[in-house]
């Protein structure tokens, strides 16, 4: 017997995990992702073959379909931008700041994940309607909010908010005040701080809450269309629309729209993620 196994009595033993092993986790992962997301996008592939290329076109390519489309995401991509920089401020406020009152304004961050979005709708309809509290405000002033484009940009900004502050949040609290507070001691201003050390920091959370925040506002419908109008041409947006085709049975031309916005925000999605990994690895360690 050799002197390696006499000092070895006893068979070593792999280390126990809390989850099952690799393969099986692996196999459980590849199921639930197959019935939640795989299954669904083929049945939406198949039903949209069923137009042929000239009929699928003609849909896409419709002054309708493209109006709703361009609402859609510039609505989108807007209210993606306004909530990411009214998301890191509230986010800077909650983290820098004791104040009365802070712990009932970080609970009302979150009421948009917890609200309906049909009740949210209908709020800011009647806030913004030109009889709304709101909306009697902004009338003598020639601004109309309700039944608008605009109206759509506010309700995506009211329901994409919280996903840019509760990004941004737990960045700003670990992120190293004394940092901060040499560089003011060596006479950097407010501003450069900022620009210089807060925000290389927070840059990659921060494109993951814009990120968020654009897909949730691309197919946000109930909190939209009380306060769109729904205007053809004008303010009705793409989930609207697909919904109007299946009251109308058109399913292959509802599926063709939805497969549109998908591949869209595939691509705008994937060119943030490649952005945010760049970032990430242009402010690694030693990057900042």
């Amino acid at each position: 017997m050799s002197t390696t196994a006499r000092s070895l009595p006893f068979p070593t033993r792999r280390p126990r995990r809390v989850l099952p092993g690799f393969g099986l986790t692996l196999g459980y992962t590849l199921l639930y992702l197959s019935l939640v997301v795989l299954v669904p996008l083929t049945a939406t592939l198949v039903k949209t073959a069923e137009l042929g290329w000239g009929e699928f076109w003609t849909v896409v390519g419709a002054p309708r379909t493209r109006a709703a489309l361009a609402l859609s995401f510039s609505a989108a991509a807007l209210a993606a931008l306004i909530n990411g920089v009214a998301g890191f401020v509230v986010a800077w406020v909650l983290t820098r700041y004791e104040f009365p009152g802070r712990r009932l304004i970080d609970a009302l961050v979150d009421l948009p994940f917890a609200l309906p979005t049909a009740v949210a709708g209908i709020a800011l309809t009647a806030l913004y309607a030109p009889h709304g509290w709101l909306g009697r405000l902004l009338a003598p002033l020639g601004v109309t909010i309700a039944y608008t484009r605009a109206g759509v940009v506010v309700a995506l900004i009211f329901v994409g908010l919280p996903f840019v502050v509760r990004t941004v949040q737990p960045v700003l609290e670990e992120l190293d005040r004394e940092v901060e507070q040499a560089a003011a001691t060596l006479g950097a201003a407010r501003a450069r701080i900022v620009a210089r050390i807060v925000l290389p920091s927070v840059w990659p959370a921060l494109l993951t809450g814009f990120a968020l925040a654009f897909a949730r506002g691309i197919g946000e419908y109930g909190s939209v269309i009380f306060i769109a109008g729904n205007m053809p041409m004008v303010s009705e947006i793409a989930p609207l629309l697909i919904v109007t085709r299946l009251e109308q049975y058109e399913y292959p031309a509802a599926t063709a729209i939805a497969i549109v916005m998908l591949s869209i925000s595939f691509f705008v999605l994937l060119g943030i993620n490649a952005l945010q990994g760049w970032s990430q690895r242009r402010l690694g360690p030693g990057g900042a």
